[in-house]
């Protein structure tokens, strides 16, 4: 699915729709209908209205480090001369006076020598209702000394278990047929009521049930067909060997062929037994956030509706065309698999400017990227393999090639109105997934994350103790895997 919503429904929000353009057998021009906006645009927009909120905030917002249903999580500094005096249990008493839940407490020998004495610095994170935060600072304050508030790096909440994907529905609805007046299935009532219908699906479903069948018409497959006849020729010449090899795996598993389309769940248990990722249906396109989050999870968002039959080389949405041909194949992959899953872990709690950041890298790769392999130039990029015209463009000499570098292609100025001037190749999957590594270590968060993948969950690092178990838990296979050598040799 996007990163909006769909891939472009991944990237949905980050990809672009493929171009329109008349299947010649010469291949000669196409005519580009353009996309819309992407999930760049869509993560530019919330950093930009974020920052706008930030600026129009109240001055009591100095004091807290989050917000939630009325809820402050404060963080307290404050001094104590000596910790065995009645002043101890009577600051901690102002705590339990107001129902506040201490989430943390640290001491520490105090820096600040007052009167000869020594004495303990405490740090305090607790919760509290907004409306008593003010008090009970002010109650602190005449029971210790030194009494300061701080406001760590904010960031956005994410899902922490994968359920939680449940409330990752924050569609970008500019792209709705019922609402856009550009979009093809504007004036086609039954395409409407039928895009609704499919759309109604992804809003029921919910994380462990089935993914209902969708019983396409006619004209749907024939839609397909168009595209996935036009199409398959060119995956021997121009898709990387990953996408080929798996495209060979889907046909003869999941019912891929050119007059059928594939169904969701059949799929998605493809996927489950080669790399853990797993399909999810959705109903357009998601936010930025939201589509990245479930990346952490290895779920892609995919949606089940195809584009309007009057344009069948073109959509400006990500729809199961651009999915199952596009993104599944390579999901598909091992490798390709965790570079699309550690793009994920980077953005939950990323700021706003990351994921704007985050979604141009995947915009760049995911999307669009290219990839070296015995010695030539190959695609895995999705809405590259689900675009006849621009698949044949991103191989020619018409466009200009770079070496992949996160940093640079975080910033790349995309073009969502044409093909892509400029594409940025891969040595290798392997290479591409160290370098986003490495990018992602550099986003600034108070924590790190770890996927748990016994219990499909989201692991915050933000303590010594957490990361001690989790090295633990490596010991262990490296144990395993060490005595598995051993056996061999």
């Amino acid at each position: 699915m996007p990163l909006s919503s769909s891939s472009t429904s991944s990237a949905k929000g980050i990809r672009r729709a493929a171009s329109e353009l008349e299947r010649s057998d010469s291949i000669t021009s196409a005519r580009f209908l353009g996309r819309r906006q992407s999930l760049i645009d869509d993560a530019r927009k919330e950093r930009e209205a974020a920052a706008a909120a930030a600026e129009a905030a109240e001055t009591t917002e100095q004091i807290v480090f989050e917000e939630d249903d009325g809820k402050a999580l404060l963080n307290l500094f404050f001094t104590l001369k000596n910790s065995n005096t009645p002043a101890l249990s009577r600051t901690l008493k102002v705590f339990e006076t107001f129902g506040a839940k201490i989430h943390h407490l640290e001491t520490r020998p105090c820096r600040k020598l007052k009167d000869g004495l020594g004495g303990l610095e405490y740090f305090v994170r607790c919760e509290v209702h907004l409306s008593d935060a003010s008090t009970l600072i002010s109650s602190i304050k005449r029971n210790a000394e030194d009494v300061k508030t701080t406001k760590e790096v904010k960031f956005h909440w994410f899902p922490k278990k994968i359920a939680d994907l449940d409330k990752c529905h924050h569609l970008v609805t500019k792209y709705d047929p019922d609402l856009d007046p550009d979009h093809p299935g504007f004036t086609d009532p039954v395409y409407r009521k039928r895009r609704q219908m499919i759309g109604d699906i992804a809003f029921r479903y919910r994380h462990g049930e089935v993914i209902p069948r969708v019983e396409y018409t006619e004209d749907e497959i024939g839609t397909w067909r168009e595209v996935y006849s036009t199409l398959r020729d060119l995956y021997s010449t121009h898709a990387c060997n990953e996408h080929v090899e798996a495209f060979r795996l889907l046909e003869r598993h999941c019912g891929y062929s050119a007059d059928n389309i594939p169904q969701l769940e059949g799929v998605s248990r493809f996927l489950k037994e080669r790399t853990g990722f797993q399909l999810r249906p959705v109903a357009g396109l998601l936010s930025a956030r939201d589509f990245l989050a479930s990346l952490a999870f290895r779920v892609f968002q995919c949606t089940q509706y195809i584009r309007h039959a009057s344009s069948p080389m073109h959509s400006p949405e990500p729809d199961c065309v651009h999915e199952l041909l596009g993104h599944v194949p390579m999901l598909a992959d091992r490798t390709f698999a965790e570079f699309s899953h550690n793009l994920g872990l980077a953005s939950l709690g990323a700021s706003d400017e990351d994921i704007e950041k985050l979604s141009t890298l995947y915009w760049f790769t995911i999307e669009y990227g290219l990839c070296k392999q015995n010695g030539e130039v190959k695609v895995y990029g999705a809405g590259l393999l689900s675009s006849y015209g621009e698949l044949v463009h991103s191989l020619s000499d018409e466009p200009e090639t770079r070496e992949f570098d996160p940093e640079a292609a975080a910033v790349q100025p995309y073009q969502d109105q044409t093909y892509q001037p400029v594409y940025f190749v891969s040595e290798s999957f392997s290479d591409t997934k160290e370098k986003l590594r490495t990018y992602g270590a550099g986003i600034k968060r108070p924590f790190s994350v770890r996927f748990d993948p016994y219990t499909s969950s989201i692991e915050v690092l933000d303590n010594p103790l957490k990361i001690q178990e989790g090295l633990e838990e490596v010991r262990d296979e490296l144990k395993m895997l060490t005595d598995a050598l051993s056996v061999l040799s």
